[in-house]
């Protein structure tokens, strides 16, 4: 996406099927983080942590996701999206969408 872009970004169909709009906007914080501002912060990083061990970025960020887990964005949790793995193509989407804004 280019400059500018992200306010034109629309939130994917599987963020709002899978309730993600209940506390996530593109360019505006909600209960949890602007997912512009998620972009951001993510942006360069080949890794994530989670549970204490390091994970290829995608890979840790749809951990994150499905599992739920506070201390990233402050002390609000956020919410376990899929905890059983049944929706990780969704959250994969999800993730890599959030990356590429």
């Amino acid at each position: 996406m280019v400059a500018g872009s992200v306010l034109a970004a629309e939130m994917p169909e599987a963020a709002k099927k899978n309730g993600c709009t209940a506390c996530h906007a593109i360019d505006k914080k909600v209960v949890g983080p602007a997912w512009a501002d998620v972009a951001k912060k993510y942006k360069g990083a080949k890794t994530f942590s989670f549970g204490g061990k390091d994970y290829p970025l995608v890979e840790g960020l749809m951990m994150k996701v499905s599992k739920g887990g506070s201390g990233n964005w402050g002390t609000v949790p956020m919410i376990a999206n899929d905890p059983n793995g049944s929706k990780q193509p969704a959250i994969k989407e999800l993730v890599e969408f959030v990356l590429g804004l």
